[in-house]
């Protein structure tokens, strides 16, 4: 029987949280008195709803208390030293990866908490055919999404909003699917490929404590790319933008309840 591991992010602040200083997965998926009051972690849905195996939680912000909140469930947590983005997160969990016997991964976001198990399935799936598989959704609006490039059945890369709001035509009607920031690959390949990523940092000008600094992100976009451009088949699994949601913002936020309170039967 296959070994799958999982890579949760759980380390962001969540800046557009307005109203709540804690970590964002923290937050109620049924709420009591408010959005930010209730029952039911958004972490504690995404872990149960992957499959089976080892898991990691990459943890910063509060970590305390995501670590807290979840120690019973026998996941590892390791502590993203500085955020410094998605790429970042997965290579504070290298070790993690390197320690492991599983035969894939699953990279998610514990943000993300109604994406269901049969398509956490789906995109495994995929792994039969592909080195590494992203789950994908086609939006109502573009808004400022990551959007897949295809060739063919292939994803050739990820195209960031700065650049392909630039873009006309054609050229803009063959980004046809965004990115919904989940992957599954081989494990064997991603630490080929970890390897990589940890030599390309982006370098990038952020606001910290009222002052402009440039920082060294690493992103995990660049593996799709990296990948495609040595010759190896990066696929796509569809998935509907409800189920992809995450929570940036109160409004995301209770957003995501209603549905779930819907998907339970309950009333909202």
């Amino acid at each position: 029987m296959p070994i799958i591991a999982s890579v949760i992010f759980a380390a962001g602040k969540g800046s557009r949280m307005t109203g709540y200083a804690g970590n964002k997965t923290l937050l109620p998926l049924l709420p009591d008195r408010s959005v930010f009051e209730g029952s039911r972690p958004l972490l504690q849905e995404v872990i149960e709803n992957l499959p089976p195996g080892p898991k990691c939680i990459v943890v910063n912000h509060c970590a305390g208390e995501v670590e807290s909140a979840f120690r019973q469930t026998g996941a590892v947590f390791v502590l993203q030293k500085e955020t410094n983005g998605t790429g970042g997160a997965l290579l504070a969990a290298r070790d993690f990866l390197t320690g492991t016997d599983a035969d894939s991964v699953i990279i998610t976001m514990g943000d993300v908490p109604l994406i269901r198990p049969e398509t956490y399935r789906g995109l495994l799936g995929m792994l039969d055919r592909c080195d590494m598989a992203i789950l994908g959704f086609e939006p109502a609006n573009r808004a400022q999404y990551g959007m897949l490039h295809m060739d063919g059945e292939r994803v050739a890369g990820i195209v960031e909003w700065k650049y392909w709001k630039e873009y006309k035509g054609k050229e803009l009607e063959r980004l046809r699917y965004c990115n919904a920031g989940v992957y599954a690959a081989k494990r064997g390949i991603l630490l080929k490929y970890l390897l990589r990523l940890g030599e390309r940092p982006h370098k990038v000008v952020k606001s910290r404590n009222g002052e402009m600094v440039t920082i060294s992100e690493y992103f995990l976009t660049d593996l799709a790319e990296m990948m495609h451009e040595d010759g190896l088949f990066v696929g796509m699994a569809p998935a509907s933008e409800s189920e992809v949601t995450g929570v940036d913002t109160p409004e995301n936020l209770a957003a995501v309840q209603k549905i779930y309170t819907k998907r339970l039967g309950l009333k909202p």
